[in-house]
């Protein structure tokens, strides 16, 4: 089993540049089936509260999502903002399964809270309001892949939740700035530790009009150990995941079973 993790240098609010761009970077690394491909936050648009021309309204973001998934038989965990009915956004997770079905989605538990007032995420988005899994299989092994976006790396009790619906393996994606960086990498290896879990965290590269963004997408151990890292630019960072060390961790110290406890 393979996950490529997709370190894109979004083009602001240009979606089908970044459908493109997404061809492209997946097709170099010739996936095969089965693999896992996953995409930055808000992968077609960047980073933005402006909800007249962020959301999917028109699904040709999903759409794209489920051609990519069904073009090569592969699973693709995407975000993009859609809009509710009650006029307000949501930032939204959603993993297609090889086939191009929707197999689950997930709505930011924690819309980013910080900046100015009407212009914060929390502002115009509804926050959701649970957590979600699914399997991601290559047809002799099999993974419990709970997925949380960005500013929901800093609640470990979001991935608690996950771990208690038999997540294995956590996906964060993220367009988190190089100002925290640090945090970044430390929380991503503590979710692992504590959890006892492959943590995949995909940020984007690049800049837009407001941040820079570092890249440092990251794929983590069980024991939190970094298995690959990716640099400052635009790349794809490819891993084999192995359950054997998962398998292996969890039965020699099962500290994962007593999470909750109290």
């Amino acid at each position: 089993m393979r996950a490529h993790l997709v370190q894109l240098d979004i083009r602001w609010k240009e979606k089908k540049a970044n459908y493109d761009r997404v061809l492209e970077l997946v097709a170099e690394v010739r996936p095969e089936p089965h693999d896992l491909v996953i995409l930055p936050e808000v992968f077609d648009t960047g980073f933005t509260i402006d909800l007249l021309s962020s959301p999917d309204s028109d699904g040709a973001t999903l759409e794209f999502q489920r051609r990519l998934a069904a073009s090569g038989r592969l699973y693709v965990h995407a975000c993009r903002t859609v809009l509710g009915q009650d006029g307000r956004g949501r930032n939204r997770a959603t993993t297609v399964g090889p086939g191009g079905e929707i197999l689950a989605e997930y709505d930011k538990v924690h819309p980013f809270s910080l900046g100015p007032v009407g212009k914060r995420e929390s502002d115009c988005f509804t926050p959701g309001d649970k957590v979600t899994t699914f399997d991601w299989s290559d047809g002799s092994a099999s993974i419990r892949v709970c997925p949380l976006i960005c500013y929901d790396l800093r609640f470990p009790e979001l991935f608690r939740r996950g771990l208690a619906a038999g997540a294995e393996m956590f996906l964060v994606c993220a367009n988190w700035p190089d100002t925290r960086v640090q945090h970044w990498r430390t929380l991503l290896a503590a979710r692992a530790i504590e959890n006892q879990a492959f943590v995949l965290g995909v940020n984007r590269a690049g800049n837009d009009p407001a941040l820079r963004y570092p890249g440092a997408s990251m794929a983590l151990g069980p024991m939190g150990e970094v298995l690959a890292e990716a640099g400052g630019k635009e790349q794809v960072l490819s891993v084999a995941i192995d359950r054997g060390p998962l398998d292996s961790w969890r039965g020699k110290f099962p500290a994962w079973k007593e999470a909750g406890a109290l």
